[in-house]
């Protein structure tokens, strides 16, 4: 075999050119183009049998030193489950088999699902097909009938991938046999540990375990104990769970705290020199109270009848180089992580809280969008460029709306001198937010809430967290600056990852059109309604007593956000393309689009890899830290509520579901469910479209948002659940509480 390998203009190059249909895409991806996926399942199609590999290297004429790769893209194939090997290692087409590929889904009680990688629906997995995996494994499954629901039933019949090595959870040992139950419901299979593999932990301690052994049809999992965290109601405890639960990176290796600490402490003049100078300007950070990450610092003066903006963000990709300790590490994690009282950042605490971070009276670096806004909110001319700056305060939102007469002055505040560039602030803010409404951002107000704790660290009260105009004002100066950064990548034809929102679904548009028939109302904008359609049906609700129901309603009808490099806009805010660029410190997407703005400025490119993975990753590390966050909060709130079990709460239904109602209370903000054998003596039956359980007997109806009274009966710290049930009047009927006419 030759050891060269096969360029454009080698017989071997032509004759793939020649029968790879993908091989421009190849060629534009690798130096040296591998045969595609599609040209390997062809041939292994063509040849209608199982094929050994050393044969499908000859049939595609891999050379010497192309093997090792091109046996990395057979191993990628057989992860997702394009192809697979039998007993005797040959390949095999997996689609030849009628096999499915897919995510196994688990369900605390047993079963399971199979997510199909194509789409289609879910494929039931019975009990004991659960018994060879465990949630999150990736399998290929054969079709083998349906169940008594008429759902389509699967046999596993390959485990591609595990998902799981380690897990967290609480020691057992009854009859002392060792085992420990999974933090993660989705993980009904109870993890074995042999003699001598428990590490010291006592029954009840919770613990992460490290699985030796997968489950197969004969046997569970085993494992052995690597880490006692401790009793399950220590404060901090379910953070630590939650850390392991959701897989989060949590502690910095020792090499990116030692590239971190080579970094200096502040900015030295070499790093300012080629950047303007803006440390005379008076830049602000305007931040919660506990912030300590200042990634964004604003100014404004009026210039004729408009406005000049500068948005100064800081400038982390100056410090933070691809392919770095640091890079890596922060790609891993992909955002900060705010729990109560503790974040896990994105960056070592010298970069997020320090050197990066735009702290009062001491120069930082930064990126500066400067922008003209003209009197109608219209963006005109803008540039961006690297700068030095110097904050000349750290605000917090509650001082600056003090100082704009929004609410009474609380604390210090704001110094006399900058008074005024709040008020040219306050009045671009003005500007903004009616540009804002013409351009039809839907604009759902919801309530957000602050736990609050005692000296021990136990959750003590929880309070609504008002937001004002000074929150407002920066989220519009935000906004505007994220616009002007994918106006400018896209001007340069630069890639780029795009914060994109893609409006409903056909099945959820018809669902929201049939709810919204009910109360007299409709969605404008036929089958393709606009933002703008929402934010009219939004102002025609607003007053009226069933706004919550109607608004929640709305919002359950719209997808999740999430990055990509295919720009189809932004559907909530409006936009026809947005990126996120003003948190590098927090949001690894962000520091990719400084990044490609640093090249585009330079009249270079710039590329992180798979711009596809890239998103999909940052999607699931955001989706990651509000799955762990809100199993946090669950659980704060499960323990906050454990000594006012009997007690009677007002609420509102907050989603209504086949097997019961949840109710989230009124003045303590707490969820938890109403199981459908507590809604009285009846069958109630479940319809998804009117969002609603309605009694067959009694047509008594419980609906989104209704008014309900309950009482507080069980509270289970270890599901992190919460049941009520329906408060009673004297002669033992259910009571709901009366509800204002539509």
């Amino acid at each position: 075999m030759s050891t060269q390998k096969p360029s454009k203009g080698s017989a071997i190059g032509r004759t793939r050119q020649a029968r790879d249909p993908h091989y421009a895409r190849e060629a534009e991806r690798y130096e040296n183009p591998l045969p595609s996926r599609e040209l390997i399942l062809d041939t292994l199609a063509k040849e209608g049998i199982p094929v050994q590999e050393e044969t499908l290297c000859q049939l595609l004429h891999i050379e010497a030193d192309e093997a090792d790769s091109f046996r990395r893209r057979l191993r990628a194939m057989e992860r997702e489950g394009q192809i697979m090997r039998n007993r005797k290692y040959a390949i095999l087409v997996a689609d030849k088999l009628d096999l499915v590929a897919g995510r196994v889904e688990g369900h605390p009680d047993g079963f399971g699902f199979l997510v199909p990688d194509e789409g289609g629906p879910d494929m039931f997995l019975s009990e004991k097909e659960m018994r060879k995996v465990l949630h999150g494994d990736r399998v290929m499954a054969r079709a083998s009938g349906v169940d008594r629901r008429g759902r389509p039933e699967g046999a596993i019949v390959e485990i591609i991938s595990r998902a799981n090595t380690r897990l967290v959870g609480r020691l057992h040992k009854p009859h002392g046999v060792a085992f420990v139950a999974a933090e993660n419901r989705r993980i009904s299979q109870d993890i074995l540990i042999p003699p001598g593999a428990e590490m010291g932990a006592k029954p009840g301690q919770v613990v992460t375990v490290e699985i030796v052994a997968q489950p197969d049809k004969n046997a569970q999992p085993a494992g052995r104990i690597v880490e006692v965290l401790g009793n399950y109601a220590d404060p901090g405890m379910e953070i630590e769970i939650a850390l392991r639960k959701h897989e989060l990176p949590y502690e910095f290796s020792s090499t990116v705290m030692r590239f971190a600490e080579k970094l200096p402490d502040e900015v030295r003049p070499n790093d300012a020199k080629g950047r303007e100078d803006l440390r005379a300007l008076p830049l602000v950070t305007i931040d919660g109270e506990t912030a300590r990450d200042f990634d964004d610092a604003v100014h404004c003066k009026r210039e004729g009848k408009g406005f000049r903006l500068w948005v100064a963000i800081a400038d982390v990709s100056h410090y933070v180089r691809p392919g770095d300790a640091l890079d890596t590490a922060s790609r891993e994690r992909g955002n900060s992580v705010y729990f109560p009282r503790r974040v896990i950042p994105m960056l070592p605490e010298k970069l997020s809280n320090g050197l990066c971070s735009l702290n009062a009276d001491v120069d930082r670096l930064c990126m500066v969008c400067e922008m003209s806004v003209d009197a109608h909110g219209e963006i005109g001319p803008y540039r961006f460029y690297a700068a030095v700056m110097r904050s000349q305060a750290r605000l917090t939102y509650n001082r600056v709306a003090a100082a704009l007469g929004l609410q009474p002055q609380k604390g210090e505040p704001v110094p006399a001198h900058l008074l005024p560039h709040l008020q040219d602030l306050y009045a671009l803010y003005h500007v903004l937010a009616k540009a804002r409404e013409k351009r039809g951002a839907i604009d759902f107000e919801t309530i957000e809430t602050q736990m609050l704790f005692d000296a021990q660290g136990k959750i003590e009260n929880i309070v609504p967290t008002l937001r004002n105009d000074a929150h407002r004002l920066i989220e519009e100066c935000m906004l505007a600056a994220n616009v002007c950064a994918s106006d400018f990548l896209q001007s340069r034809k630069h890639p780029a990852l795009y914060r994109v929102h893609q409006g409903p679904t056909p099945e959820k548009l018809e669902a929201l059109r049939i709810f919204l028939k009910q109360f007299g109302l409709d969605l404008t904008g036929g089958e393709t309604p606009h933002a703008k359609d929402y934010a009219k049906l939004l102002a025609k609700i607003k007053g009226r007593p069933d706004i919550q129901l109607l608004q929640t309603v709305l919002l359950r009808s719209l997808k999740q956000a999430q990055y990509s490099p295919d720009n189809v806009g932004h559907f909530g805010l409006a936009y026809e393309a947005y990126t996120h660029f003003t948190s590098p410190i927090r949001r690894y997407p962000d520091l990719v689009v400084h990044r490609a703005i640093n090249a585009a400025l330079a009249g270079k490119s710039y590329s992180p890899g798979e711009w596809d993975e890239l998103g999909a990753h940052c999607s699931m590390t955001e989706r990651r830290a509000d799955e762990a966050t809100r199993d946090v909060e669950s659980w704060l709130k499960c323990y906050y509520m454990q000594d006012r079990i009997g007690e009677e709460f007002a609420g509102s239904i907050s989603a209504v579901t086949g097997f019961g109602i949840f109710v989230a209370l009124d003045d303590v903000y707490v969820e938890g469910l109403v199981h459908i054998s507590e809604l009285g003596e009846d069958y109630y039956h479940f319809d998804a479209a009117r969002h609603q359980l309605l009694g067959e007997r009694t047509a008594r109806r419980f609906r989104l948002a209704d008014r309900v009274k309950v009482k507080l009966v069980r509270v289970d710290l270890d599901s992190s659940k919460i049941d009520f049930r329906l408060a009673e009047d004297e002669d033992g009927a259910p009571r709901k509480k009366k509800k204002a006419r539509n």
